[in-house]
């Protein structure tokens, strides 16, 4: 079973993250995250090998801790080329995640780019081999939805403000694994950072609801049915305990997830809460890059 908070990675291999001030963390501070997440019950661990050298810093980590067989670590496989032998392609992928890891198995491989989703039969047979013991996508548009329905896990955008897929969450069996719970930092930061103002003018309508936007953020998402862990990425040991705190609080009553929604229905654009798309926003609206 994955922990309901899952920790995200890529800071521990480079900068990343638009209120990302610290930068990437030490390695002694990557171990003391990891020790204490562990501690405070996360088991579950996003990573890639397009995040720097986030998996090696995790095997390295895990190892010196004494956690390497606590963890269950999920991973991507990058796009595959055109014109390769795809086959061969995603085994090399997981075999080097695997060495740079210093894993026996991984618990979850997903191909990165949408695009790939025709070769989810291929990560499958990876199933069969003993290289990962879940088979997923990692999903950015809507339009890809369909593409998952027969994988063991996917990986998707959702927030209080993002609900594209929130059909996602009603398949019994399977995990999905939620990113972008405070959009990439833009329901926390100071108000004048926040360049998207459809965001701000969501932001401070919740706000008025009187719970610290860091709270509701993460206990709205708790509140989806289904299987799922919340992806959070942190460079300080101060925002894991803040997550940590929050995981454990009292479900959101039911009269405040009634107004939650009378405020974020209906859904921004796609173009506001895509991260990807931040750039067109910026030109549509004339700001600077």
């Amino acid at each position: 079973m994955f922990s309901k908070l899952m920790l995200g990675t890529v800071q521990f291999g480079m900068n990343y993250g638009v209120a990302n001030t610290s930068g990437k963390p030490s390695f002694e501070t990557v171990k003391s995250i990891l020790k204490e997440a562990y501690d405070g019950g996360i088991n579950a661990l996003d990573t890639a090998p397009e995040y720097g050298d986030s998996e090696v810093v995790i095997g390295k980590a895990l190892k010196e801790l004494g956690l390497s067989e606590k963890f269950q670590t999920v991973t991507k496989i990058p796009k595959v080329p055109e014109n390769c032998d795809a086959e061969k392609f995603i085994e090399d992928s997981l075999k080097n995640s695997l060495k740079r890891l210093q894993q026996e198995v991984i618990s979850g491989a997903l191909l990165h780019v949408e695009s790939d989703c025709k070769y989810l039969d291929i990560l499958k047979t990876m199933k069969k081999k003993g290289f990962i013991q879940n088979a997923g996508i990692s999903l950015n548009t809507y339009a890809h939805k369909e593409d998952g329905e027969s994988a063991d896990c996917l990986q998707i955008p959702c927030s209080i403000l993002d609900h594209r897929f929130d059909s996602c969450f009603d398949h019994g069996s399977r995990h999905c694994f939620v990113r972008g719970a405070y959009l990439q930092g833009m329901l926390l930061m100071p108000k004048e950072k926040v360049f998207v103002k459809e965001v701000l003018a969501k932001r401070e309508q919740l706000e008025s609801l009187g719970i610290p936007m860091a709270e509701l953020a993460l206990r709205y998402l708790f509140a989806k049915p289904g299987s799922k862990s919340i992806l959070t990425g942190v460079e300080t040991l101060g925002q894991l305990r803040e997550n940590l705190r929050i995981a454990r609080m009292e479900p959101l009553p039911d009269h405040v997830l009634a107004e939650i929604d009378k405020i974020v229905f209906p859904s921004l654009d796609e173009i506001c809460v895509s991260p990807w798309m931040w750039k067109r926003y910026k030109e549509v609206n004339h700001l600077k890059a």
